[in-house]
């Protein structure tokens, strides 16, 4: 048996009462003991059930939150806005020994308890890594087994990663990272009670140092679901093309790869909606072929999250 430290989850939502009951439903089934939500957006019946559940904290983000943390009020790009909560949860009373940055639409996945992990790290470490695997939209033809959606994961090591990306997507792994759409960096938990930390979306400082070279918590994976499906994902594309995931200052994959931003401004250009399809198809669908590709080398995975009957189990007066 290990020692057993408390761990727990800060996040800045904006999301349906669903979604965002089904973050906290399934991470307080791992055994999180705080998951501390801050509501980029009034959502009522989300506030309410979780404001009711003992391990949940609940924080809206309206204007005289915001009055209250900074002379210039709510930033008006999202990234600074998680930021600030994130750091403003773990500098006040974070009721954890471990803190973890995520995002609503990702879902920790430990292979063995979280705790044992973490009271694993010497107790030097300020943070550690989980690194991300990316939901495949399910192939329309051929589905998964109901509530299984496959993953997708890439190489850590670079060199690896880029010759594996060839390979698995052939006309548009050049430009990707690992072949995700979003980031390959993944999240940290960062231990509470150190003066002088805060966080960021990826990384926690230590004063103006980044804390850069984290231990990896190997057993442990964070399921993104980046994009549900087509729909899901076109409707997005705008925003995110504009000042999310794929806006213009994100760098390139590597040595002669567009950045994303202007790869898919390239392929609409040039074959407009059917072109961005077959993007999509290529890189973010569970087709067989895809599905092949990622298993010879190691990269897909089904995993069932279970999340309807999570969030019926820790709050079941929500809908």
């Amino acid at each position: 048996m290990c020692s057993v430290p408390t761990w727990g989850l800060v996040a800045t939502i904006k999301a349906p009462a669903r979604d965002i009951l089904n973050f906290a439903a399934h991470h307080l089934d791992l055994g999180a003991h705080r998951v501390h939500v801050y509501l980029d957006a009034p959502e009522p019946e989300a506030e309410a059930a979780l404001a009711a559940h003992p391990k949940c904290r609940v924080t809206l983000c309206d204007n005289a939150y915001w009055q209250r943390r900074r002379r210039k009020g709510r930033p008006e790009a999202h990234q600074p806005r998680q930021s600030i909560n994130a750091t403003h949860c773990l500098n006040r009373r974070p009721d954890v020994d471990w803190l973890a940055h995520i995002d609503v639409d990702e879902f920790l996945w430990p292979e063995t308890p979280l705790p044992c992990q973490l009271a694993a790290l010497p107790d030097d470490v300020l943070s550690a890594r989980v690194r991300p695997i990316e939901a495949l939209a399910p192939d329309p033809h051929d589905p998964p087994p109901e509530g299984t959606p496959w993953f997708k994961s890439c190489a850590r090591l670079k060199g690896v990663r880029a010759e594996e990306t060839a390979a698995i997507y052939p006309t548009f792994g050049a430009h990707l990272n690992g072949g995700f759409l979003s980031h390959v960096a993944g999240k940290v938990f960062v231990r509470t009670g150190v003066p002088g930390v805060s966080l960021r979306i990826h990384n926690a400082f230590r004063g103006k140092e980044m804390d850069d070279s984290p231990p990896e918590l190997t057993e442990t994976r964070l399921c993104h679901f980046h994009a549900h499906d087509w729909e899901d994902w076109r409707a997005r594309l705008r925003y995110r093309h504009a000042i999310g995931a794929y806006r213009p200052e994100i760098k390139p994959a590597g040595k002669g790869g567009l950045p994303i931003h202007d790869l898919l401004a390239k392929i609409e250009a040039e074959g407009g909606e059917p072109a961005l399809r077959a993007f999509f198809t290529e890189v973010c669908t569970a087709t067989p072929a895809l599905r092949a590709r990622l298993k010879v080398h190691g990269h897909l995975h089904a995993i069932a999250l279970d999340l309807d009957a999570k969030r019926a189990r820790h709050f079941s007066d929500a809908r």
